[in-house]
């Protein structure tokens, strides 16, 4: 199987415990990656920079770390990260979430049978432990299903994704749109012809819990969403009519209280 290069940024904020579960769980995959890119997005806690070294000893010559002097953002973290990958094939992965062992398999294998330049796949939510794991945000498989889908929602789960570095570069590389630079890198690879693909089983255990559901409120939540989906608009994967549904849903969802909102993402935006 091709070589394919593994992409992370870490910040302060992490823990730790879950920054090293995140690392093993991709070293453990049954089809090894030759590469391994951490981008520290500014300065790190003692404990985090002891997990990397502890790595960076055990696995000679596989870790490459990228220190960043002041933290600019998850976006800015991946473009500066994606140009020292090595391999045409880079897989994306959060700091604190696990990729099921067989993940990259399938993902090379996709890209091996099919002419696509984006792959990924469902993720299913956790709060401790992925023994008690529960929703499952589940994607469009198909390019043709991927692209209606693109116009109102995000329709890759960024932790699972697998691209070609060619294609991200084509498109413009990650961009400024903070809380949705992803979802604005899909649109603008989608309206160059890129192709995807989306694996119709779990990728990714995905650590949530209400934290995260808080910072998917407020005021400037919302007005972030309002602006980042005038950008994907803008793209042309969406009609204007998309546009001002998906930016409505938006300020409705950022300005109902926690509980609600948590509710909502479980009950009309995740299966069971």
């Amino acid at each position: 199987m091709e070589s394919y290069s593994v992409l992370m940024s870490v910040y302060y904020k992490e823990k730790a415990e879950y920054f090293q579960e995140s690392v093993l769980s991709m070293l453990r995959q049954t089809a090894a990656a030759d590469d391994f890119v951490i981008v520290c997005d500014g300065p790190l806690t003692k404990e985090l920079d002891a997990v990397i070294e502890e790595f960076q000893n055990q696995y000679q010559n596989l870790f490459q770390v990228i220190r960043l002097k002041e933290q600019s953002g998850l976006g800015n973290a991946l473009r500066q990260g994606i140009c020292f990958c090595k391999n045409e094939l880079i897989a994306r992965m959060d700091s604190d979430d696990m990729s099921v062992p067989d993940r990259c398999r399938m993902q090379l294998k996709s890209f091996q049978e099919k002419e696509i330049d984006l792959c990924g796949g469902n993720i299913t939510e956790f709060t401790t432990d992925i023994s008690d794991a529960g929703a499952k945000r589940q994607v469009p498989e198909t390019d043709e299903e991927i692209r209606r889908f693109a116009g109102r929602r995000n329709p890759f789960n960024h932790p699972t994704i697998m691209f070609r570095k060619s294609s991200v570069l084509k498109a413009g590389n990650y961009k400024d749109c903070l809380g949705f630079e992803d979802y604005y890198l899909w649109a603008r690879m989608l309206g160059c012809g890129a192709k995807g693909y989306n694996i119709q089983e779990t990728l990714v255990y995905m650590r949530t819990g209400e934290g995260m559901y808080k910072r998917r409120g407020g005021f400037l939540y919302a007005v972030k969403g309002i602006k980042a989906r005038w950008k994907i608009y803008q793209t042309g994967v969406s009609k204007f009519s998309d546009f001002l549904i998906s930016a409505g849903g938006q300020v409705v969802i950022s300005m109902i209280p926690v509980r609600l909102r948590s509710c909502f993402y479980g009950r009309f935006l995740r299966k069971h």
